[in-house]
């Protein structure tokens, strides 16, 4: 069959408390909605429709650029709305699939198998069989009847249909509101079966959702990443250290703000994804990062672990000096680069040390931090 697919991205997310709708949220590095366009794409489905909401319109551009060739058009108010808008700017199709973005897992395989069902079906989708037994409530949480699972399944998408059944079952359907495609389907008379499921193919609703299948979908590593910075004295009235200014009778001399505690931890995250070390991201000759503030490294280093779908877990500072005194400034060093990071602040441990007069530390001349940052990513 010469097959379409569309790809219903128009919800805005709000059960997800973010500002970025969930379709557009990175998953193991990834925007969620170019999970499907390349799992669609990778099935040898070449028209590819994708609905969504008008002002998502950019988001949608860049969660697809340099991927499979996607026609992108304006949903509407409802999930009905949306996939009638979809249908209208599908072409030549024998067999049409509609898919929510929101359930990124899913695989080529499940795309085929869909599409070999309708060999003796009108529609057809995955399902999962109800694993825990059912309960009916009222009003105030109190259980009123149970419910037998036996015959219950839980349907996900895509779902399958032969073009001709579904365009004439939507024209059918009217004003009535359906839970489902295969329902309104079934409501036009089509004869509908159901495949395995895949537990990956899990709808993204709440936060927590992108944890539980960003494992489903594969295992992870723990990398460990180190990093050294040092810088020396010179005039001036304070040090910036962790994000933190701190009144000195000396500053510290360097390209940007000197900042050799954040310096160390932009290294140790680099290390972990490695991706080389701050002087090859922000080369010391180039004149734009004279006096730059380091919170703009720190914040790289945390977009290229995003964009590689690492996971920052923990960060260890440690300040290697005489003077100035670190533990007055040392809970506010903690939150500043928690703040940065995204993490709780158990999470960020800033520390202090000396070289018992030592060395160069020990004769004040400069001071020097080391970092380590465990993150973990996708194999």
């Amino acid at each position: 069959m010469k097959a379409a697919a569309l790809i219903v991205a128009a919800g805005r997310g709000e059960r997800l408390g973010s500002d970025t709708p969930k379709q557009y949220r990175r998953l193991r590095g990834r925007p969620v909605l170019s999970w499907s366009v390349e799992a669609v794409a990778a099935a040898g489905i070449e028209q590819i429709v994708i609905a969504i909401a008008p002002e998502h319109a950019e988001l949608c551009r860049n969660a697809t650029k340099g991927g499979p060739a996607v026609r992108i058009v304006e949903g509407g108010a409802s999930r009905t709305a949306s996939v009638r808008a979809g249908l209208a700017a599908i072409a030549d199709a024998e067999a049409i699939l509609i898919h929510d973005a929101a359930r990124p897992g899913l695989s080529p395989s499940t795309v085929t198998a869909l599409l070999a069902a309708l060999a003796s079906a009108d529609g057809a989708a995955p399902a999962l069989p109800v694993a825990d037994s059912l309960r009916r409530i009222d009003a105030d949480r109190r259980v009123i009847g149970e419910v037998e699972r036996d015959g219950l399944m839980r349907v996900q998408t895509p779902q399958a249909f032969r073009a001709d059944m579904l365009r004439a079952a939507y024209a059918a359907l009217g004003d009535q509101v359906m839970s489902d495609d295969l329902a309104v389907v079934r409501a036009g008379g089509g004869r509908c079966v159901l495949i395995l499921g895949d537990p990956r193919l899990m709808k993204l609703t709440y936060a927590e959702d992108f944890a539980v299948l960003d494992r489903l979908m594969g295992e992870r590593v723990t990398c460990v990443g180190n990093g050294i910075d040092a810088h020396r004295f010179g005039p001036g009235e304070f040090v910036t250290l962790c994000g933190v200014r701190i009144p000195h009778d000396k500053g510290l001399v360097g390209h940007s703000d000197a900042d050799a505690g954040w310096h160390a931890l932009v290294d140790a995250i680099l290390g972990a994804l490695g991706e080389g070390d701050i002087g090859a991201h922000f080369p010391p000759s180039d004149p734009q990062w004279k006096g730059a503030d380091s919170e703009r490294f720190l914040r790289h280093a945390v977009q290229l672990a995003d964009a590689a779908g690492a996971r920052i877990l923990h960060v260890d500072v440690t300040l290697i000096c005489e003077k100035p005194k670190i533990g007055p400034h040392r809970d506010a060093m903690r939150q500043r680069t928690a703040a940065v990071l995204g993490l709780p602040l158990e999470r960020v441990s800033v520390k202090a040390t000396t070289t018992e007069r030592m060395g160069f530390l020990g004769r004040e001349e400069g001071l020097a931090a080391q970092a380590t940052a465990t993150l973990d990513r996708p194999l």
